[in-house]
């Protein structure tokens, strides 16, 4: 069996949770079949059972575009960039919007059965419209479009089952739950401290860690409006980057100034660190803390949870079947508005809520080292590539 992935992230050009998971299956499935990647970027690999061709997507004929159709048009581009060469995989599976107008066409030209992979869902990500405008119309379609032609869609959690269904025209017996994963032999606690010596943290001190994009959708601000409400002994490190657009970036910053007015151990890590670092920043964290408003899984929770670090999460999506509450970590309940763009009816009380949590494990030892260790066996009994993989191997073989 072969399979190709088309994807707009993977090494060494991997951004979110979509890339980590693509790169991790790709590893896994190699094992059991071959493997082609078709990515945007400049990768050319050969070796192992696994082949990655990158496409550039510069196209100079969207030069003078609208600067926020211009990455659609490029994407569909690249997208159809990726089909030019002959396909002979026996299954063509895609991940995110930005590479399903690929698996459309290759299942219309090529006639290949197609796999989606539900990594988020449009409809539930109304402020990507501040940064693609009118192209948000573009990618729901897109998406819409993929998902309702797929042969089999992969949810990565039963929430994002329910999401689908309630979104999209399809028959629910095309839909199968395969959590993400994670790699236990590269994510565990190590007792490196070299990264947190070269920012300054105070490796004598608790501090609070977040990791991920500057997003509407991973609720930042709503940690940094917690800020006030924390230890002021507990140390904020925010390894935070890739904004999506240049207002929220602005937010972001004049947010981090105001607070350290008052605050001077707050850490703003602006860009995206290697693994081997962010593993580091995860095994001396005393607690992770991820306050997305919409997350059909979070990849991060369990990269922290295998360094053996505590979460308090908010209690959305696939958070609620990662984090067991007062075990693993602390589920935080948020109250959204019913409708876009989702966020809390409350900020400033879901902003506390986050706070207490994060103040509650700090402050209490036992508490903590019992989700460490609990943290750790969870990952280990539920979240290995190895099975997963596998899982993947027996949906390809049911469409075949």
């Amino acid at each position: 069996m072969k399979v190709l992935f088309f994807t707009k992230e993977f090494p060494p050009y991997v951004y979110g949770g979509a890339g980590v998971h693509v790169e991790y299956l790709a590893d896994e499935l190699k094992q059991l079949m071959e493997v082609e990647v078709r990515s945007f970027g400049d990768q050319e690999i050969n070796e192992n059972n696994l082949s990655v061709k990158g496409f550039s997507g510069d196209h100079s004929s969207f030069a003078n575009t609208d600067k926020k159709l211009k990455p659609v048009f490029n994407t569909l581009n690249t997208n159809l960039d990726m089909n030019a060469d002959a396909i002979d995989a026996n299954v063509v599976h895609c991940h995110t919007w930005y590479a399903q107008f690929a698996g459309i066409m290759a299942k219309l030209c090529y006639g290949t059965p197609l796999v989606i992979t539900t990594h988020s869902l449009e409809p539930l990500r109304p402020w990507k419209r501040e940064q693609l405008g009118r192209g948000y119309d573009a990618s729901s379609w897109i998406e819409k479009t993929a998902i309702e032609m797929a042969d089999a869609i992969i949810a990565v959690s039963e929430e994002t089952k329910i999401d689908v269904l309630q979104h999209f025209n399809v028959n629910e017996d095309k839909i199968k739950v395969i959590y993400n994963g994670i790699n236990l032999e590269q994510y565990q606690f190590t007792p490196e401290k070299t990264i947190l010596e070269k920012f300054n943290i105070d490796v004598s001190k608790p501090y609070v860690l977040f990791v991920g994009r500057i997003t509407r959708q991973k609720g930042i601000i709503h940690l940094v409006n917690a800020i006030k409400h924390i230890d002021e002994h507990t140390q904020i490190v925010l390894c935070a980057g890739a904004p999506d657009t240049p207002e929220i970036e602005k937010e972001m910053k004049e947010s981090i100034d105001a607070v350290k007015q008052t605050r001077k151990n707050v850490f703003w890590i602006a860009e995206m660190l290697p693994k081997a670092d962010i593993i580091q920043l995860y095994s001396h964290a005393t607690v992770f803390c991820c306050p997305s408003i919409y997350e059909p899984f979070g990849i991060i929770n369990i990269e922290a949870m295998a360094c053996k670090t505590p979460v308090v999460a908010s209690a959305v999506g696939g958070i609620k079947e990662v984090v067991v509450q007062n075990e693993t970590g602390i589920l935080v309940q948020i109250e959204q508005q019913k409708t876009a763009p989702f966020e809390p009816v409350n900020p400033e009380k879901f902003s506390k809520d986050l706070a207490d949590g994060i103040n509650k494990i700090i402050n209490d030892k036992e508490l903590r080292n019992n989700m460490a260790i609990a943290s750790r066996k969870r990952v280990e009994d539920f979240f290995d590539w190895k099975a997963i993989a596998k899982q993947t191997e027996a949906l390809y073989k049911s469409i075949l």
